[in-house]
This record gives structure tokens, C-alpha cells and sequence, in this order.
């Protein structure tokens, strides 16, 4: 069994609410807290404060609270702040909804969560009115922040000046956030997030990412996922830096933003540290300002990695999360030159990990001459640990032990000197004549391909109905490659049974909004070629 090096930290034993904003002091207050990056409007954290107080209040007098279920399906935009910290001022649960669901996906999660209101804006209204009206929910209960005939909009909600209410219930049971799992590898699962998890994370993250009050954060990640849920929503502003929230993301406005705004820290995903490696724009911008880059969401190489912090001119570091876990689980740590690139860092504090071996079930704890044991499945107990998912005992009791230990899905393996590295997700490992081939590590290798802007490997069937590694890439503008250099670049580099063994040229690859390599939709789209 592993334990983190860094030192425990402590959690206090109340909500996400009043860890947040109920610690706020007088010289926060005139603080920006978030920055509209196309007016340069601010917000200040005791502008915000108040808004949050005011719609808790006026959510109140509606008698949403502490049982409630209230469904949020907004953008990165300024106003999701006052929204959903407005809603959990009041104890009500927050289910955030992907800005790309549809009214049939929509309807789905509502129905799933027990959503008895929602709150949106109006250029997405149509899917989830229709949704909300298909589970019976009526238009007054359906907020549209920028105002909609026949619906409360947030500015008249504001208006009522009520004050915030008393609320009561426990922060280690009470759930306030219920983000939904990506469904990458299946159906989406609502995951229950106590108040308790989420400080603990945010603590447990805060140790080593120092976001100061002088500091600008750009927030492209989507705020419905737990990545800019959870840790953009949260680290910032127990920091009380300033937030650049981005609503629909462009790379050359992204780069505009942060030039502009003099953003210090980035949170991003691997597609978009792909770009900052590789895309031209990037020489036309200052990022000058840029302290320090953050990956998440998905594995990145260390070579993709080292590209975009010599372009970029600041360490790009990467960790692991999921929503099961709050959703950090390893943290990369500024100033450990020891540390590689391609490792996610340490385990966060408070936490323990075992690393098991996918085919015995035996624990691995050896560490080899290189300093590293043997891959294995990862399994991570600690306060930042999901209660379960909502309303499935099964799926719950498959996914955490007795010993309350969360089987993470992920192969990794450990440092002696306390690193992690992830290896790939176990349902996505291709066994080709005995051996275990991890897709991301052949991803990373066709990303160092100078003529190559993307790539995606799965496993498919050949003639003798073995399993064998298909790469899917996306050639740079102008690029001349063939499907059998591609092959050739691979085979140089890896072990004949991790060579690439089929080709096909693409123009995309399938992401989540999070930057998640969807493999499942490669799989559907290779089977249905081969009907």
C-alpha cells in the first residue's frame, strides 16, 4: 500500500458554501473574482458574494433546499458562479448537464436525478424546456438566467434582496454536487459528491498549486464536467484569484484571452497542449504572462509535454483525476525537476493507493532496478472518494471495496521515490498474442511524429481474428505520410508486439468536451465498416 508524501491536511466540517465564501475577509472583497474576457467587465468577490446570497434567498422563498434537486445547463460564463453557488447557499443539490446533450440525453439525467428545477440560458433552452416539460416541470420552475417569456430570470430573482437562508445538514453525507460520468466506456452514471469530499479535494489540491490573489486563471475546461467544477471552481477561489471564464472555445481566442488578460495559469486538456506544441498561432501571441500550465482529463506524454512548455515559455504539468474521485487523485509538483514529465506526480494528501495486477488480483509492491513496479490496476481510498452512484448499489459496490478502496479502472504504476505514472484505462488495453499494448502509449509516440497533429489507437479484429493496434491520425495541413511510414515510425520505436498494424488516415478524432479520446466511437464506427 502507497501514501502520499505530501502531509495530510485537515478538513473542517462544513459546506462547500461556507469554505468558499463564509471565509472571505475584508481585504478580499474588492478582489475580482471573475473576468468577462470580452467587455474586461470584473466581478468582485464581494459583488459575487452577494449575488450568491441574494438567488439563495430567493430560491428559499420557493422553497428549494436541502432535498432539492436543481439541474444546471449554462456555459463558461460569468453568471455560472452566482448560479451554482446560489443554489448549493441553499443545501439544494447541483446536477450539471453537457452543454451538447440533447432534449432525449437531457431528459434522461432529469429523470435519473429527481431534478424538480433547472436553471439555463436562452440559447439553450429549447432541449431542456422540452426535457423539463417531458418530467413535468413546470416554466416557473425553469430559470432562464438572461430571461425567456413565461420564466424566472436571475436579475429579477436578484432583485427580491432576500436574505440568504439558515441551512442545516451534514457535510460528510450531504450531496452537493452530482456531475454525471463522461460514459466514454458506458451509460453515464450520476456520481454523489459530498460537501466534505469536495473541500478535502480542494485542500488536498491547494497544497501544491499555488494560485495567489494576484493571479488570473483562464477557465476554458466546461464548468459541467468535474474538471472545471471541481478543481477550477474551487482551488482559485479558496486562493482568491481572479477567474477568465471562456464559453465556447477557440484556440486563437483562447491564446487572445490569455494575452489580453494576463492569465498566469492555465487548466487545460491534452488536445489543447497538443496545439500549444504544434499549432503556428502560438508564435503570434505574448503568453508571457503564463506561470504555470495544468493537463488534465487524459494521459499526455512527456516529449508532447516538454513541446508546449518550450513554445509557451512555463512548465506544463500534468495530473489524474476522475469524478469519482472529487476529482484529483495524483498532483504534479512545480519545482521537482526529479519528477518526469509523463508522471502524474504524487498521491494527493490524506490518501492511500494499491496497485493490483489486472490478471492474478494480486498486489504489486516491488519496486524494479529502474525504480518502478510492474503496472497494475490503481485503487485509491481517502476523504475525496465519492459517496457512490446515485441510485445504483450495484455499480456502486463494483467500483468501491469493503476496505472502501475505489477501483479507478486505470493502470498505473509507482516511483519509489513517490511518483505515479498512468499507464491507460484497463478496458482500453489490447491483448495481441499474450501482451498487453497500452493505446495512449502509441498515441504519444505518433503525437512526436512532426507530421502528425492527432491520433487515436484502438484495438481491432485481423483475419485470424486476433486482436491488433489500429491507429487513427490526423496529418498536419501539407504533410505527405503514408499509412506505411506511419507503420514504419512506430516499429522503429517499440517492441514488435506494440507495433502499429493497420492505418487510416482521418479528420478528426472523437473528444469529450473534457479532451477524452472517445475509443467507443472508433469501435462502433470500425464495426459497422466491417458489416
Amino acid at each position: 500500500m502507497f501514501t502520499s508524501l505530501l502531509p495530510d491536511v485537515e478538513i473542517p466540517d462544513v459546506g462547500i458554501h461556507e469554505f468558499l465564501f463564509g471565509s472571505l475577509r475584508e481585504e478580499d472583497l474588492a478582489r475580482p473574482a471573475v473576468i468577462d474576457p470580452k467587455t474586461g467587465a470584473e466581478t468582485t468577490y464581494g459583488a459575487l458574494s452577494a449575488q450568491i446570497d441574494a438567488l439563495a434567498g430567493a430560491l428559499a422563498a420557493r422553497d428549494v433546499g436541502v432535498g432539492t434537486v436543481v439541474a444546471l445547463l449554462c456555459p463558461n460564463i460569468p453568471v455560472y458562479l452566482t448560479a451554482l453557488y446560489g443554489v448549493l447557499r441553499t443545501g439544494a443539490t447541483v446536477t450539471t448537464v453537457n452543454s451538447l446533450s440533447t432534449a432525449d440525453e437531457i431528459e434522461v439525467q432529469l429523470r435519473d436525478a429527481g431534478v424538480t428545477w433547472a436553471v439555463t440560458i436562452s440559447p439553450l433552452l429549447a432541449p431542456i424546456a422540452e426535457a423539463a416539460s417531458r418530467v413535468g416541470i413546470a416554466d416557473d420552475r425553469l430559470i432562464v438566467i438572461d430571461g425567456a417569456p413565461g420564466h424566472p430570470d436571475l436579475l429579477s430573482l436578484l432583485s427580491e434582496k432576500r436574505a440568504a437562508p439558515d441551512v442545516a445538514f451534514d457535510p460528510a453525507t450531504h450531496v452537493a454536487l452530482l456531475p454525471y460520468s463522461s460514459g466514454t466506456s458506458g451509460t453515464p452514471k450520476g456520481v454523489m459528491l459530498s460537501d466534505r469530499n469536495l473541500i478535502a479535494n480542494i485542500l488536498q489540491m491547494k497544497t501544491v498549486t499555488d494560485v495567489r490573489p494576484e493571479n488570473r486563471v483562464h477557465a476554458l475546461m466546461p464548468f459541467f464536467h468535474a474538471y472545471g467544477l471541481c478543481v477550477i471552481l474551487g482551488v482559485p477561489l479558496i486562493g482568491r484569484a481572479a477567474l477568465v471564464p471562456m464559453a465556447r472555445f477557440d484556440f486563437i481566442e483562447f491564446l487572445g484571452d490569455v494575452e489580453r488578460t494576463r492569465c498566469s495559469h492555465l487548466f487545460i486538456a491534452p488536445p489543447i497542449v497538443v496545439a500549444l506544441a504544434k499549432h503556428p498561432a502560438v508564435a503570434e501571441f505574448d503568453l508571457a504572462s503564463v506561470e504555470v500550465v495544468y493537463s488534465g482529463a487524459a494521459p499526455l506524454d512527456g516529449g508532447t509535454m516538454q513541446a508546449a512548455s518550450d513554445r509557451v515559455g512555463a512548465p506544463v504539468l500534468q495530473g489524474f483525476g476522475m469524478t469519482e474521485l472529487s476529482p484529483a487523485g495524483f498532483l504534479p509538483v512545480l519545482g521537482r525537476p526529479d519528477i518526469p514529465l509523463g508522471s502524474v506526480g504524487l498521491l494527493v494528501p490524506n490518501d492511500t493507493c494499491r496497485i493490483v495486477d489486472i490478471a492474478s488480483g494480486e498486489e504489486i509492491a516491488d519496486f524494479g532496478a529502474d525504480g518502478w513496479t510492474e503496472p497494475g490496476e490503481l485503487w485509491i481510498a481517502g476523504p475525496n472518494v465519492m459517496l457512490g452512484y446515485l441510485g445504483n448499489l450495484e455499480a456502486t459496490d463494483a467500483t468501491i471495496d469493503a476496505d472502501g478502496f475505489l477501483h479507478t479502472g486505470d493502470v498505473g504504476r509507482a516511483h519509489r521515490d513517490g511518483y505515479f505514472e498512468i499507464v491507460d484505462r484497463v478496458k482500453e488495453l489490447i491483448k495481441y498474442h499474450g501482451h498487453q499494448v497500452a493505446p495512449a502509449e502509441l498515441e504519444a509516440l505518433l503525437l512526436s511524429n512532426p507530421q502528425i497533429a492527432d491520433a487515436a489507437v484502438i484495438g481491432v479484429k485481423d483475419a485470424d481474428g486476433e486482436e491488433i493496434p489500429k491507429a487513427f491520425v490526423v496529418p498536419l495541413p501539407g504533410a505527405t505520410l503514408t499509412a506505411d511510414e506511419v507503420m514504419e515510425y512506430v516499429a522503429e520505436r517499440v517492441e514488435p508486439h506494440k507495433k502499429v498494424r493497420l492505418v487510416e488516415f482521418v479528420d478528426a478524432i472523437p473528444k469529450s468536451a473534457a479532451g477524452k479520446i472517445l475509443r467507443r466511437r472508433l469501435r462502433d464506427r470500425e464495426a459497422l465498416a466491417r458489416q
